[in-house]
């Protein structure tokens, strides 16, 4: 019988039919999937370990330093820069890179890395685009801006030595803090060992979001509502609790150990573990669901108060409202999907038998669960690309949700929708300007057709729809030509818009001296600019294989407002308004308008209020004006610092 893997000759030359060797796809990492404290349990040592599969970079080289992230681990505490790791080395390929270790800077290098592309995976699944960096800005004599393209996000492993990590949007990089642990819990965590933040998936998950959300939309870090820090910091815990649910043997083994109820304690709705056990915490940094009562020292479930939303005002305790609604209605998705598994498991009682749940059930409630957590994940981030460009408030963020989602799922059959408007309104947020919570009511509305019209009549004399080809390709030929149209757009409107009345109607915003806000005191230039602040195409495929492709553009307006009205050389206040166009680049249609008036002194009090008072006035001095480190501002180490 023919060895079939013998060449039929016998002669020692080379075969030419020799089996093509494919490009790597991924390139796999080992790391922590919480961090250290979790593998010196018994109960979970065993799943704490994982590899991470991130998208296979060619160019990849020593630090690392990739397309989109470069490390540079220098040491300011010890003056010392420690030497590179090399990911391309094909021994470490062979073994999934280096082993989780304390004491290696090299790994400390690895996991940073791994976290953070997995992190932007995500996203650009999500959105359906590549993700970008904000750019640098800088101001001449003249006034005038420029743009220079940031191409990688730097990483700092071990940036300071204290108990902070923080997203830095002046040096667009990520600095993480290594401290020494309190002696507060002796029984919980070595007292006076060494903490280190860039071993913890969920600070490196939640700090990279930070950056990816900059990148999106610089004006969400702007503090002109009590929702606004609290957003970027709900935001980047949501992103780093529902990447736990892609670790497989983590996911089955707290199955199995909650016996398939999420909504009971266990590590995939904490965060920070180690963290926030080290700087004096009876438990996690946060809990999505729970928390540690300090009287009875026993962990109890949260119950919704819609009081919190009216009462609380700290950035992460506000924050955690809105990330226990979305986790709520994650649970109770979870609870639909896996309704069935339930039934048949307990034999229609729906209760289950006493003892450890068959490995078939937790391998199918694990597989509900993942599928559910990503696609809420998906969700939450596709939403943003329907937020208001100004002033962004949890009851927005809803909206957002909601339209994001119907437009590309339009039968929600098993009620996602219906589980995020629950699980909102249990916690009493509730969006302005909707008749109820219906659906219907909650997605943004198509405009009028005379506004569309409007639209229709600008939109033909501008050649803005750039090349596809290129725009999903290259990330700098994508920022170089949306630069390019983003210009193009801001010139036209400028100087050769025909029919400014149509245009202000679209938009909400103010191009003439006729249609000023009438709030402005008399005499007072207001100085009507405006900036289209982002053009982006996205292509999104949705569960039934549609493919949508769209266009949205974003243009903000700002009017410095004296904060003394009867005194015009007072101290001026910004105020933006803003509109999104959401326009389907197959049709032309325009499909959504969303906006923030500039003229609406309702929303102008408010922000006044807000920014005038004592409370949200010393907020506002905390956070961006007073910590500086060096010369530069940095509003998130404050931030955190308080965290």
């Amino acid at each position: 019988m023919t060895d079939p893997l013998k060449p039929i000759s016998a002669s020692p030359q080379t075969s030419s039919h020799a089996a093509p060797i494919h490009h790597p796809v991924f390139r796999r990492l080992r790391g922590y999937a919480f961090d250290p404290s979790i593998s010196i349990k018994l109960d979970t040592m065993s799943i704490n370990q994982i590899v991470y599969k991130v998208p296979w970079e060619d160019a990849l080289s020593k630090g690392p330093v990739g397309e989109y992230l470069e490390v540079v681990d220098y040491d300011p505490p010890s003056s010392a820069f420690y030497a590179p790791v090399d990911l391309a080395d094909p021994w470490l390929i062979a073994q999934d890179g280096l082993a989780p270790s304390i004491g290696n800077p090299q790994f400390h290098q690895q996991m940073t890395y791994a976290v953070a592309m997995t992190t932007i995976r995500n996203f650009e699944q999500a959105l359906g685009r590549r993700i970008q960096w904000r750019t640098h800005s800088s101001q001449d004599g003249d006034g005038k801006y420029t743009e220079t393209y940031v191409p990688r996000l730097r990483i700092y492993p071990h940036a300071i030595r204290e108990a902070n990590a923080f997203y830095n949007p002046q040096k667009k990089a990520l600095m993480f803090g290594y401290f020494t642990a309190t002696n507060q819990n002796p029984g919980t965590h070595l007292s006076g060992g060494t903490v280190f933040t860039c071993l913890s998936h969920d600070i490196i998950a939640h700090e990279t979001t930070h950056a990816i959300l900059d990148g999106i939309q610089r004006r969400f870090m702007e503090n002109t509502h009590p929702d606004a820090l609290a957003f970027h910091e709900a935001f980047a815990d949501i992103v780093a609790l529902f990447q736990h649910f892609s670790f497989p043997e983590v996911l089955r083994q707290q199955i199995a150990r909650t016996r398939g109820d999420l909504g009971t304690q266990n590590l995939l709705g904490q965060l920070a573990q180690e963290f926030g056990v080290a700087i004096g915490n009876y438990n996690t940094l946060r809990d999505a669901i729970g928390g540690i009562n300090p009287e009875t020292n026993t962990w109890e479930p949260l119950a919704p108060d819609p009081k919190d939303y009216i009462n609380i005002t700290e950035p992460h305790a506000r924050g955690s409202i809105l990330v226990a609604a979305v986790f709520d209605a994650f649970t109770q998705i979870y609870k639909i999907r896996t309704a069935d598994l339930m039934r048949i498991a307990s034999g229609g009682t729906g209760v289950l038998s006493s003892g450890a749940l068959h490995p078939d059930l937790v391998n199918r409630l694990a597989m509900e669960a993942a599928r559910a957590a990503q696609q809420v994940l998906l969700m939450c981030i596709r939403a943003l690309d329907y937020c208001p460009q100004v002033e962004l408030t949890f009851g927005d963020y809803l909206r957002a949700l909601i339209t994001a989602d119907t437009d590309i799922v339009p039968d929600d059959d098993l009620g996602y929708r219906v589980a995020f408007i629950e699980a909102f309104q249990r916690r009493g947020i509730y969006p302005q300007d909707v008749r109820n919570l219906s659906i219907e009511s909650l997605c943004w509305t198509p405009p009028l057709d005379s506004v569309t019209q409007d639209f229709a009549r600008i939109a033909k004399n501008l050649d803005f729809i750039p090349d596809r080809s290129r725009l999903f390709t290259d990330r700098f030929n994508t920022y170089s030509e949306m630069a390019h149209y983003r210009a193009e757009l801001h010139n036209y409107i400028r100087d050769h818009l025909e029919d400014r009345a149509a245009f202000e109607r679209l938009t909400g915003l103010a191009l003439s001296a006729e249609s000023q806000p009438a709030f402005l005191p008399a005499g007072m230039d207001p100085q009507l600019k405006f900036e289209v602040s982002s053009l982006y195409p996205v292509q999104r495929i949705g569960p039934d294989g549609d493919l949508l492709n769209h266009m949205f553009f974003s243009i903000t307006q700002q009017i410095l407002i004296p904060a003394n009205p009867q005194d015009p050389t007072s101290m001026t206040i910004p105020f933006r308004g803003g509109c999104t166009l959401v326009l389907d680049m197959d049709s032309g249609q325009l499909l959504y308008r969303i906006a923030k008036p500039i003229n609406d002194p309702d929303r102008l009090k408010s922000e006044m209020d807000y920014w005038l008072n004592s409370g949200s006035g010393s907020l506002r001095a905390t956070y961006f004006s007073n910590f500086k480190t060096g010369s530069e501002k940095e509003p998130f180490a404050q931030l955190h610092r308080g965290a």
